[in-house]
């Protein structure tokens, strides 16, 4: 049995020797292997960040963030509940840039900082300016907000409102 395992070997590679025509072996090309998250991208596997539409409502347990088209960028709130007297709301405006999302809130001067957008996550810079604290109740924070994608509905992410019952992207 084994001299015919042997036999069946030695034939098979005789056949790939006889395919191969010219005696010169095919010249090797070269190749950049891409990062993990740019062959994800490529495969379909995660979102383009520099391709994907904002629009939607993201959300991670209490947090929630929603980005609807604006006159010239976009319209964001966010609101952060950690129970009572401890919760953030803020609406504002954004622009993109890439993978940056720069973000500056209505009525309190100074709240203006660039989060990060991944593809279907924002996350907001671990240290906010401290006018965003004008938006805040207790000890709650917007510093570090990272909230994923719930639904891409422009109908859902204007209808997100606030504790108090304020929408944050609509109107």
């Amino acid at each position: 049995m084994r001299g015919g395992r042997v036999t069946a070997l030695a034939m098979a590679v005789a056949m790939l020797a006889a395919c191969h025509k010219g005696g010169q072996a095919p010249a090797a090309q070269p190749s950049a292997t891409p990062d993990l998250e740019t062959a994800a991208i490529a495969a379909g596997v995660i979102p383009d960040p520099a391709n994907s539409d904002l629009t939607g409502l993201y959300a991670r347990d209490t947090d929630r963030v929603c980005l609807v088209p604006g006159q010239l960028n976009f319209r964001i709130g966010a609101y952060v509940d950690y129970g009572p007297a401890q919760s953030c709301a803020g609406s504002g405006s954004a622009t993109r840039s890439g993978e940056l999302l720069h973000v500056r809130f209505d009525g309190a001067d100074g709240c203006e900082f660039d989060a990060r957008y991944e593809g279907d996550r924002i996350v907001f810079p671990a240290v906010v300016p401290s006018g965003c604290a004008k938006l805040c109740h207790g000890r709650a924070s917007f510093a570090a907000l990272d909230v994923a994608l719930l639904s891409n509905s422009l109908s859902e992410a204007a209808a997100m409102r606030e504790g108090k019952g304020r929408l944050l992207c609509g109107g």
